[in-house]
């Protein structure tokens, strides 16, 4: 479906047209997605409806995958980095700590955040006590 319409063969239909609206809407249709989901795969991997399809599956496939932590993908790296408000190393190192699912992860960093606040608390007490010795 290019923009020519007095070509109306296979290869026509085999293309995605983003410039047209009711290829837009038909293609959105189809795929099950929002236009601009559409717009942004074409974008992502050119206007051939199989690659267009092909990517589209592939992003409802790791949606549905939204509780795990893959490692192996940089874009899911940075994504858990940003929302646990750690650095990529820390992540790593709690996905290997905790395993692969977020909400482990999660219980993992924490605890953690939590027993350093008490080991901060604690050697606070500390310096407290010895000035107060000091002063005495």
């Amino acid at each position: 479906m290019a923009d020519n319409k007095s070509k109306r063969g296979g290869a026509d239909r085999a293309l995605i047209a983003l410039g047209e609206r009711y290829e837009v809407a038909y293609w959105s249709k189809k795929f099950k997605v929002t236009p601009a989901k559409l717009k942004y795969a074409v974008k992502k991997v050119g206007h051939s409806a199989k690659k267009v399809e092909v990517y589209i599956k592939l992003q409802k496939h790791r949606a549905g995958d939204k509780m795990r932590i893959a490692l192996s993908e940089p874009y899911e790296v940075r994504y858990w980095s940003k929302k646990f408000k750690i650095t990529p190393a820390k992540l790593k190192a709690a996905v290997a700590a905790a395993g692969h699912s977020s909400k482990k992860v999660e219980a993992y960093l924490a605890g953690q955040k939590a027993a350093k606040k008490k080991a901060v608390k604690k050697r606070r007490a500390a310096k407290k006590a010895s000035k107060r010795r000091k002063a005495a």
